[in-house]
């Protein structure tokens, strides 16, 4: 009874010792985590009315970010956000467009008809989404983006392909998320060994799936069995995509699938967020001065984010900071957007 008397308290003083320590390990950490993780993000905009307009309708982009403490670094973001925030539940109505060539077109659209501030459906706010490499509607980002519109009383349309329209565009305004600017500079990044481990090797299998479903329809195009052998996202674009799009190499491809150079013509309102420490979207090949030249564009750079993270708070099971600048913008942009005119 004393032996056990005595471990007991040993037992005591070793976890007393092991919590003071965790409490000063704790506090430095708090420290560490305040003065040098949590941080502004940097506002890049070509005019001084876009950015007036952003501090005034979109507060969010000039607030201190505080990314999860226990999940800061960009491929943890990047990783855990898919199997950590929750998937509200969504109910879509599918539309299937035929076209000419054969094929057809899947739109998810969420009408939102129980909208009790846009009770017109001809006047409602449309809010069109367009997921990422081998995204769905059912990504937990797009259903939280969804929710968030709901509440905002506006309908949503899913769709994975946007036509270039120019001038003539109905669009109002757009926003970006971890967009990769440069392709060639993204590849060169998912193909360092961690990176390649982590996430291009896995992508790559997606894509594979995705067109050995269909694998009757390209036989004559291009040679199946040598796609289904790439091991990375450059070798499965220089064997099918750019292949498959006309390209005659994959350095044609990549140069026009990059949307940097592009930046420079955009015509409405346009808000990019992306993290520095995205290894989708190395952040030497954000287009920073591009976007200083053009009044239409607003740069939102955080330090820590990952691609399409944004984690925040302790258990980041519902909004990240990517949602609340998605619903402060598209917001901003229907109730206030006659300002920028």
């Amino acid at each position: 009874m004393q032996r056990l008397a005595m471990d007991l308290r040993m037992l005591s003083r070793e976890l007393s010792l092991y919590l003071e320590h965790q409490v000063r390990v704790g506090v430095a950490y708090a420290f560490y985590y305040l003065s040098s993780i949590a941080k502004k993000p940097q506002l890049v905009t070509g005019g001084e009315s876009f950015s007036r307009f952003l501090q005034d309708h979109c507060p969010v982009v000039t607030e201190t970010y505080y990314p999860t403490v226990w999940c800061w670094e960009g491929r943890g973001q990047t990783l855990l956000r898919p199997f950590i925030t929750s998937k509200p539940p969504v109910l879509y109505r599918n539309e299937l467009i035929k076209t000419a060539d054969g094929g057809q077109i899947s739109l998810d659209w969420f009408d939102n008809d129980n909208s009790t501030c846009y009770m017109d459906a001809s006047t409602r706010p449309t809010i069109l989404l367009l997921p990422g490499l081998t995204g769905t509607s059912k990504e937990s980002y797009i259903l939280h983006m969804i929710h968030l519109s709901e509440e905002l009383g506006y309908r949503m349309l899913l769709l994975n392909y946007l036509g270039k329209i120019g001038s003539k565009t109905p669009l109002m305004a757009a926003a970006t998320f971890s967009v990769g600017w440069n392709t060639f500079a993204c590849s060169e990044s998912l193909e360092k060994p961690l990176n390649w481990l982590l996430f291009n090797y896995y992508l790559t299998t997606c894509l594979q799936s995705s067109v050995n479903k269909h694998r009757h329809m390209f036989v004559k195009q291009v040679d199946m069995d040598h796609v289904m052998k790439a091991k990375s996202i450059r070798e499965f674009d220089k064997r099918f995509t750019s292949v498959m799009f006309g390209y005659q190499t994959i350095d044609d491809y990549y140069t026009d699938a990059s949307p940097s150079p592009r930046l420079k013509s955009v015509g409405i309102p346009v808000l990019c967020l992306n993290s520095v420490d995205d290894v989708f979207s190395p952040s030497h090949a954000i287009p920073v001065e591009t976007a200083k030249q053009n009044p239409n564009v607003a740069l939102v750079l955080t330090s820590y984010g990952g691609h399409i993270g944004f984690l925040e708070g302790i258990w980041p099971r519902q909004s990240t900071y990517m949602d609340r600048v998605f619903k402060q913008f598209v917001q901003a942009m229907v109730e206030h957007g006659h300002e920028l005119s």
